[in-house]
C-alpha cells in the first residue's frame, strides 16, 4: 500500500499475539499501526508478515488489513495451504466480521452495494464509481448508539473484499469510521487515537483438514 509523503512510520513494538495455529495456518491479532506487508522504503519494512516469518520461515500472507485496522490476520505455513486458502477466499466461503465506530446514528441494519475503484491521482484512496468500479457489498448492523458522542458501534460484514471497502462504504452512506484519516472529514473528532476498525471474527472450514474453525479477537475499543 502506498504511504503518504508526510507519514512517519512508528509501528507498535508489542510481541506478536497468536490467536490460532495448526499444521497449516497461523492467525495473529495485528495491532493498529502495523503494516500487513513491508512498504517500499526501508523504514517501512517492519510488518506483520516479517514478524511472522521470524517464527514461521515459510509463512505467506493470505489476505491483508489496512495499517490502521487491527485484528485477525491469517498466514499459510506452506505452499499447499496458501493455494487452498486462496481458493477458499475466492469462493467467498469465509465469514468475516469487523467492529467499527462510525459517526452519527446508523439505522438498525442494512447493506451498501456500490462499486469501487482506485482514485489513481490520490492513491491509496478508493472511490465509488458506478461505470468503472468493481462490485462491492457490505452488510451492517447497529450494536449501540452513543448520544453523547454521536457515534454508532456497528458490526460490518464484507461480502466482497475490495481495498478500503468498509471505510468507503461507511463514508458513502454518511457514517464515516471515526479516526479514519482518509475518509472522515474530521478524524481528530475521534475519542480514540486510532481508526476504530477491528477485524473481530473469522470463520471457515479449514481447507486441508476439513475442521470448522471460528477465531475471535477481542475488540480493543
Amino acid at each position: 500500500m502506498p504511504i503518504q509523503d508526510d507519514f512517519v512510520y512508528q509501528p507498535p513494538t508489542d510481541p506478536l499475539v497468536i490467536l490460532y495455529e495448526d499444521d497449516d495456518l497461523v492467525v495473529i491479532d495485528k495491532p493498529a499501526g502495523l503494516l500487513s506487508v513491508p512498504g517500499r522504503l526501508p523504514e517501512h519494512h517492519d510488518s506483520a508478515y516479517l514478524r511472522v516469518v521470524e517464527q514461521f520461515a515459510n509463512a505467506k500472507i493470505t489476505h491483508r488489513l489496512d495499517m490502521a485496522t487491527s485484528g485477525i490476520l491469517m498466514f499459510a505455513k506452506h505452499r499447499d495451504a496458501e493455494v487452498a486458502v486462496s481458493k477458499m477466499f475466492q469462493a467467498r466461503t469465509v465469514e468475516k466480521n469487523y467492529i467499527a465506530l462510525v459517526q452519527g446514528q446508523l439505522e438498525e441494519q442494512g447493506s451498501v452495494d456500490v462499486p469501487l475503484i482506485t482514485d489513481w491521482e490520490n492513491r491509496p484512496r478508493q472511490i465509488v464509481h458506478f461505470e468503472l468500479g468493481k462490485a462491492a457489498k457490505t452488510l451492517y448492523k447497529l450494536i449501540e448508539y452513543s448520544t453523547d458522542q454521536d457515534i454508532s458501534r456497528v458490526c460490518l460484514t464484507p461480502i466482497t473484499g475490495r481495498s478500503h471497502q468498509l471505510r468507503v462504504h461507511m463514508q458513502y452512506i454518511g457514517h464515516p469510521i471515526t479516526g479514519d484519516k482518509l475518509y472522515h472529514p474530521n478524524p481528530k473528532l475521534s475519542p480514540l487515537n486510532r481508526m476504530a476498525l477491528h477485524a473481530s471474527l473469522l470463520a471457515f472450514t479449514q481447507p486441508l483438514s476439513g475442521e470448522s474453525i471460528k477465531i475471535e479477537a477481542t475488540v480493543p475499543f
